[in-house]
C-alpha cells in the first residue's frame, strides 16, 4: 500500500541526509534490527513498515495482535546506515498507531457482553486518518464516518444553519445518503422522528438521561451516544440501551504506545 505520509514523513526527518550515521557508521556494513514491544500492547500499523524498509523485512505479528513486554513484532536487515535513518520514522507510526489499537481495545472490552458498539470518529491527526482508523478497526471498535462525503450527519449548526429539523433532513434526503441527526432536546427528538429519522445522536446526556430518552425512542430509531464517554463510564452508557457510543478520545488522545528497536552487526 502506497502511503503519502510515510513518503512525507521520510523527507521530513531525513532531509538532505542522516550526518550522524554518515559519520559514525562505514557505508557497506550490514544490520540487522528488531521492533519490540515494551509493555503489553496491541499492534498496529505494521503496512507502515511495508513502505519504509522495502527490502529486508520480517513481519511476525499481524495488526490487532495482542503483543506481551519484550516480544519481537517485527525484524528487518540491510545496510545499517539506512537502517538506523528510518528508524526513528518507523517507531513514531507504529507507537502512534500501536497506542490508538490499544486504547481502543480497551473500550471495545469495557462494553462486551453489551449490545452495543463502540465507534470512531472523525477527530484524527490530520493526514493521518486512514491509518488511525484502521488502527481503531485494528483494536475492536468499528469505523463511523471516514470523511464528509460518504455519510449525512446533521449537527446542531446544521441544524440552525438550515431553520430547523424538518428543513435540514428535507435538504438531505436528496443526497440519497444515510442520514444521522443529533437532538438535544425532547422537542427535536419527536420532530426527528416524525420526520422518519432512522438514526439518531445524543450527545452530552447522562447514563439516566439516555435510557429515559431510549425508552421513549421505543426502537423506532437506532441510537448513537456521544459526549463525554470514556473507560470510566463507557459501559453504564452502553448498558442504556444504545446501540453505539461514539468516543473521539480513541484517535484524538490515544497515548503512543511503548515499541523500540534494537540494532545488531549481521
Amino acid at each position: 500500500m502506497s502511503l503519502a505520509i510515510v513518503r512525507l514523513a521520510l523527507e521530513e526527518d531525513i532531509g538532505t541526509g542522516d550526518v550522524t550515521s554518515r559519520a559514525c557508521v562505514p557505508a557497506s556494513r550490514q544490520a540487522s534490527g528488531r521492533f519490540l514491544a515494551r509493555q503489553s500492547l496491541i499492534v498496529a500499523g505494521l503496512e507502515v513498515l511495508e513502505e519504509i524498509y522495502p527490502e529486508g523485512l520480517e513481519i511476525r505479528k499481524r495488526n490487532g495482535d495482542r503483543c506481551a513486554d519484550g516480544e519481537i513484532v517485527a525484524t528487518v536487515s540491510g545496510n545499517a546506515r539506512e537502517l538506523l535513518e528510518r528508524e526513528r520514522v518507523a517507531l513514531n507510526f507504529l507507537q502512534r498507531l500501536s497506542g490508538v489499537a490499544t486504547l481502543a481495545r480497551r473500550y471495545a472490552d469495557a462494553v462486551a457482553g453489551t449490545r452495543c458498539r463502540v465507534l470512531d470518529t472523525r477527530k484524527t491527526t490530520p493526514g493521518m486518518r486512514m491509518l488511525e482508523k484502521a488502527a481503531a478497526h485494528a483494536g475492536g471498535v468499528t469505523n463511523h464516518r471516514f470523511g464528509l462525503w460518504d455519510a449525512v450527519l446533521i449537527k446542531n449548526n446544521h441544524i440552525a444553519a438550515a431553520g430547523g429539523v424538518r428543513q435540514a433532513m428535507e435538504g438531505a434526503r436528496a443526497r440519497g445518503l444515510e442520514i444521522e441527526i443529533e437532538v438535544r432536546t425532547r422537542a427535536e427528538l419527536a420532530e426527528a422522528l416524525a420526520c422518519g429519522a432512522g438514526h439518531l445522536l445524543l450527545d452530552n446526556l447522562t447514563p439516566s438521561e439516555a435510557s429515559r430518552w431510549i425508552r421513549e425512542i421505543a426502537g423506532r430509531a437506532t441510537v448513537e451516544l456521544s459526549g463525554g464517554i470514556t473507560l470510566d463510564n463507557v459501559r453504564s452508557y452502553a448498558e442504556t440501551g444504545a446501540d453505539f457510543v461514539s468516543c473521539g478520545a480513541i484517535t484524538h488522545s490515544a497515548p503512543a504506545a511503548d515499541l523500540s528497536f534494537r540494532l545488531e552487526l549481521a
